[in-house]
């Protein structure tokens, strides 16, 4: 640690801080911790990503090397064989580490490889989470959230124990890491953390029958042949019950692979379907810029313009629309990011059916056969499910 600003020692030099207690107790040991990392790392030639700090990257002889931290865990990867081996000696002279070798576990995330594909799950974490919650025994349902369910805050609602229920709340959130089929249900549930209900636990409850079905599921990535960068967005309209705003969700896939998703209730209420939607693609396209930035910044930049699919004829037409008029004014500002993006030829917005809408699961709660098909065109899989 440094001497606080302020503090001076002039005739005492070479004096230290005394630490009166660990250093992880302290609110700044995190940020001193990340700062002496990231001087280590730039000093070895690496720079630090712009759209994740966590992230860094070095590039040589047309190979690239990344490393991503959280907290005092990394992960290593990259072409250049040769180049980890001597940030690995590098590192190990800068601070004390270990090398646990090819990567299986990583912060509760399961990592299993096979000769063509990588299959990420957290099967333990379920597991764990049903046994303390007593609910390994219980009967598997076939989708997390009914359907039609009008879930709300009412006067006379049924109290329960709200501690249970925001740390399990807390739980599932992490666990969508890897399980987008519970985005939603988890997102839906989140929204009534303060004024909770019988109602409300039961609907968690379901959730964790739901996980019984397949607590190993999660996600396969393998190799297409391209690196195309495509999203799927939708919103529906007015579906809370208690405050008329509706939901936006969003799927990213790069090179045939889904890497980000979200389901996450809008800012204002919509007046239209047109709107909600509108305000849907909007979101579909800052992700699907942050990704090519990314991938820019990996050295993996998209070549052509991005797809982004909505299922609403309405908002493409205002997307595409040269022409502002009276009844969009109340999302102009919405509509003029929107409409730079594709005049630039960024992002493209083409005509889809709706059973090919595979976001709809992030806003709505569906029929179990609607369901299973989106889980199907989403590449979800579970290795250790029985043959």
């Amino acid at each position: 640690m440094d001497i606080p600003h302020g503090y001076e020692t002039p005739n005492e030099a070479g004096k230290v801080c005394r630490l009166r207690k660990a250093l992880y107790r302290l609110k700044q040991s995190p940020r001193a911790w990340f700062g002496r990392f990231t001087e280590a790392m730039k000093k070895y030639g690496y720079r630090q990503g712009n759209m994740d700090h966590t992230l860094f990257i070095k590039h040589m002889g047309g190979k690239v090397t990344l490393l991503i931290i959280y907290v005092d865990d990394m992960v290593l990867t990259g072409d250049g064989t040769e180049e980890i081996k001597r940030l690995k000696g590098y590192l190990s002279s800068e601070f004390e580490m270990k090398d646990l070798g090819g990567l299986k576990y990583f912060l509760g995330i399961e990592v299993a490889r096979s000769h063509d594909s990588i299959y990420l799950s957290q099967q333990k974490y379920v597991l764990d989470l049903l046994s303390e919650t007593g609910m390994l025994a219980c009967k598997p349902v076939e989708t997390p959230i009914v359907q039609n369910h009008h879930l709300a805050i009412y006067q006379d609602q049924v109290p329960t124990n709200k501690e249970r229920y925001q740390r399990l709340v807390e739980r599932l959130i992490y666990l969508s890491l890897t399980r987008p089929d519970i985005a939603y249900a988890v997102s839906f549930v989140s929204q009534f953390m303060h004024a909770l209900s019988e109602d409300h636990m039961a609907a968690m409850m379901s959730i964790l029958s739901y996980l019984k079905v397949a607590p190993g599921q999660g996600l396969i990535f393998r190799k297409h042949g391209h690196m195309e960068v495509k999203g799927y967005t939708n919103a529906d309209w007015a579906g809370n019950v208690t405050n008329r705003r509706s939901t936006s969700g969003y799927f990213t896939f790069v090179a045939g692979n889904l890497v980000t998703w979200r389901s996450k209730k809008q800012n204002v209420v919509a007046r239209s379907t047109a709107e909600a939607k509108y305000r849907g693609i909007e979101h579909g396209i800052c992700e699907l810029l942050w990704l090519r930035i990314l991938l820019t910044e990996i050295g993996f930049k998209p070549q052509g313009a991005m797809l982004l699919y909505c299922g609403n004829q309405v908002a493409r037409e205002i997307a595409n629309n040269p022409v502002q008029h009276d009844c969009t004014k109340h999302v102009e500002v919405d509509r003029h990011f929107i409409k730079e993006k594709l005049d630039v030829k960024l992002i493209d917005i083409p005509c889809m059916r709706s059973e090919e809408q595979s976001a709809y699961v992030l806003t709505h709660a569906v029929s179990a056969r609607v369901f299973q098909d989106s889980l199907d065109k989403l590449g979800l899989g579970d290795i250790y499910a029985p043959t």
